[in-house]
């Protein structure tokens, strides 16, 4: 294996002097924020400079996406540089788009211009030619699950199958060619500069209707049956099953309501809750949401109501790749101090990496430089030098390193990698069972179909 530390520093360098512009780029998506499968502009500023630096790319257009791929000639393995383009919802937060509520408060704005600066340093570079396959540069929508009510609208008119962005661009063959794949997430804290990941939640997603019987609310509330007091039973009923979920399981419940009736005047009929059921595996978040759907329709039959369940696929647990996280470490020793470099413990949020590390190596690696919480109104990017121009020397340094002596750490990961699914259409087949519609409560209530797919997995 040839020693390649001139060439890979002479790439971080580059990198550096293009430091400014890393710097607008993310400050310009910053400043026009949009939520999932709606970043038109977004995306529109990403191709114009993409045009302005002379790379060609491909795009969607029904909702944005945008890939480029630096073909090195050369037999070897695909690796994708991804970043999301969505914003999410925090009304709250003094940067906020005062119509939409949208703004970057988890800090995607800050992946877009890691990425575009690593791949323009790349091309600037010339490292191009001392690597082997091909390179690829994704920007996907619709990281952030909200807005499902207008996703699922999406999806009734044949926009789209799957309502996150990377099942989506999977779905649509943007990863046909992609082996393996490297991220970063923005993350709070300013001393520990690079934070590798190690594994995440998976989710399922449940939208819940109580149906009962309206009637006036003063002169005859006997003849009603009130749906908003069966949900509440609903909610109870989920709280006082959490002590029988493991804790190695990490799960997490979250309801909300959504609507709570019409008018104070009449006994509501119509109530409707939202939420995810996480957990760390598949099977750990398909257990708990039998368990969720039991206290759901006990809490029905308790008030003679009704309640539907609409189930979702969320996103699948992610299983971060152990080979990629080693090379991270080496990448990012060579890039911060002694003490500004950490591993991640098991984290329960989610994302849609799940689904992608189902079937190929991923690593997202977590880049400091904000301060706040995330998704919150205090939320700032604080140092912009480790938010956007470190991300953009750690992408570009990843991706050099998987792809040089001829791809050799790539083919490595490769070679040792067990996935989930044995094909891409497997994991379509799995995902669309959690497509799914019922309505409780029934007389000795049982799921089939998801024991069916618990015992399939185990």
């Amino acid at each position: 294996m040839k020693d390649h530390t001139a060439l890979k520093k002479s790439l971080v360098d580059r990198i550096e002097k293009n430091r400014d512009e890393i710097i607008g780029i993310g400050e310009a998506i910053y400043r026009t924020p949009e939520t999932g499968f709606k970043e038109f502009k977004t995306a529109g500023f990403v191709k114009e400079k993409l045009q302005a630096w002379g790379i060609s790319y491909t795009s969607l257009e029904d909702y944005p996406g945008i890939k480029v791929t630096l073909d090195t000639g050369k037999e070897g393995p695909g690796v994708a540089v991804v970043a999301e383009l969505d914003a999410i919802i925090c009304r709250e937060h003094p940067d906020c788009d005062k119509e939409t509520g949208a703004v970057h408060a988890c800090g995607h704005n800050a992946q877009m211009a890691a990425m575009m600066g690593a791949l323009k340093g790349i091309v600037d570079s010339g490292i191009l030619e001392h690597l082997a396959g091909k390179l690829h540069f994704i920007a996907v929508p619709a990281e952030e699950y909200i807005e499902i009510a207008y996703r699922m609208g999406l999806r009734e008119n044949g926009t789209i199958k799957y309502l996150g962005g990377k099942p989506e661009l999977l779905r649509k063959g943007f990863f046909d060619d992609v082996d393996l794949c490297v991220s970063i997430h923005s993350t709070g804290g300013l001393e520990k500069k690079i934070i590798i990941g190690k594994s995440l939640n998976g989710c399922v997603v449940k939208n819940i209707k109580y149906i009962g019987k309206p009637v006036h609310a003063g002169t005859s509330p006997h003849k009603g049956i009130n749906a908003l007091y069966a949900a509440n039973l609903g909610l109870m009923a989920i709280n006082a099953i959490r002590e029988t979920f493991r804790e190695e399981e990490y799960i997490r419940v979250h309801p909300i309501i959504t609507k709570g009736g019409d008018i104070v005047n009449v006994i509501p009929g119509d109530v409707r809750l939202e939420t995810f059921v996480r957990g760390k595996t598949l099977t750990d978040m398909l257990t708990a949401g039998i368990r969720v759907d039991r206290a759901l329709a006990g809490a029905a039959a308790a008030m003679g109501a009704k309640v539907e369940i609409e189930d979702l696929p969320g996103y699948l647990p992610v299983s971060y790749d152990e080979r990629l996280r080693a090379i991270a470490g080496e990448v990012g020793r060579a890039l911060v101090r002694e003490g500004e470099l950490a591993e991640d413990v098991h984290d329960t949020g989610s994302t849609d990496w799940g689904d992608i590390s189902s079937l190929m190596p991923v690593l997202e690696t977590s880049i400091g430089g904000i301060t706040g919480t995330a998704h919150g109104a205090d939320y700032k990017i604080a140092d912009p030098d480790i938010a956007y121009v470190l991300g953009a020397k750690y992408l570009a340094s990843m991706a050099v390193e998987l792809l040089l002596n001829d791809g050799e750490k790539a083919k490595a990961a490769l070679k040792e990698f067990t996935p989930l699914f044995k094909s891409k259409q497997e994991y379509f087949d799995t995902v669309d069972k959690l497509f799914r519609k019922r309505s409780l409560p029934q007389s000795d209530y049982c799921d089939e179909v998801m024991e069916d797919l618990i015992r399939d997995l185990c």
